[in-house]
């Protein structure tokens, strides 16, 4: 059965242990295409979240045209990686890169542009399962994801011992640490050495109504992670050599659960957008929109040289 995702949406073994020049542009590349389609569907539905899934699309580009053993093919195949998006309303960059890896067949793209936000379509403005079943959770309610995946990862200790078949990755934003549950899920999975987790936090710095430092503050972050006895790593979240590093440095962690702090700009690969808390629960107007999609084409281009 297949094992990952290359940068083309086909299958491989991956044994690696380090990123060719030619892998990190390739998934530059995908990287930059994903954070067009994601504007495209921002535009068309009038509504979403806009910083959040333009920081985050190195990291989701990473996971699936890299990292995850699974098949757009066979999305049930039972041997998949799991991966569970707790901040679910950065959701427009999970469909994206889905899109692109060829989740929803050869015209997804397409259908993800035209029908993200509308009524009756499967790319609902966060993800719900009993629409698209190649989904691992329904998300939404923040600080659930991570005791979801503890969960996942628990039961599949119970069953396969610690030889471990299956990694889950855990998709967290800063802010929703302000949530008591994903602390209560942090302290079983330290309790019960889940060296088969893997939990990504996005620290962008922002949330909707400001920055966190400022709504509540969350620094010393890394240690406060310790304490709950997991393995921290600091990782630049739009460098794909340092993301490799940290996703293999937690891979040989066997007695802890791993978290990457992902340190990420919101809103990157868009000047106009970055690093300002005001496009976090926000589309782009057209106009926006246009200029947005005008710059990240640009990009394109030149990633492409």
């Amino acid at each position: 059965m297949p094992s990952s995702s290359k940068n083309d949406g086909t299958v491989h073994n991956p044994t690696d242990t380090h990123l060719t020049d030619a892998e990190v542009k390739a998934l530059a590349i995908k990287a930059n295409e994903v954070r067009i389609t994601l504007i495209e569907a921002l535009i068309e539905a009038g509504s979403g979240h806009t910083a959040g899934p333009l920081g985050m699309a190195d990291i989701f580009t990473y996971l699936y045209f890299h990292e995850l053993r699974h098949d757009p093919k066979n999305p049930e195949w039972p041997e998949r990686d799991r991966l569970v998006l707790s901040n679910g309303h950065i959701c427009p960059v999970l469909y994206s890169a889905m899109a692109h890896a060829g989740y929803f067949g050869k015209d997804g793209v397409a259908q993800f542009t035209k029908s993200l936000r509308k009524y009756g379509s499967i790319f609902q403005g966060h993800p719900h399962r009993e629409y698209m079943p190649a989904l691992e959770t329904s998300s939404g309610p923040l600080g659930s994801g991570l005791s979801q995946a503890v969960g996942m990862a628990l039961a599949e200790r119970i069953d396969a011992g610690r030889s471990y078949k299956k990694w889950f990755y855990a998709l967290l934003s800063d802010g929703e640490l302000e949530e008591g549950n994903s602390w209560e899920g942090a302290m079983l999975a330290g309790k019960e050495k889940l060296g088969n987790l893997i939990a990504i936090v996005d620290r962008n710095n922002i949330q909707i109504d400001g920055f966190t430092e400022d709504i509540m503050p969350l620094e010393p972050l890394s240690d406060k992670w310790q304490a709950f006895n997991w393995h921290v790593i600091e990782v630049n979240g739009h460098d794909f050599a340092d993301i490799h590093r940290a996703i293999g440095e937690a891979k040989a962690e066997f007695d802890m659960p791993t978290v990457l702090i992902a340190n990420t700009i919101p809103g990157k690969g868009v000047p106009d957008f970055e690093r300002k808390f005001e496009w976090h629960g926000k589309p782009p107007t057209p106009k926006e929109g246009e200029m947005a999609l005008a710059v990240l084409r640009e990009l394109g281009e030149k990633i492409s040289k």
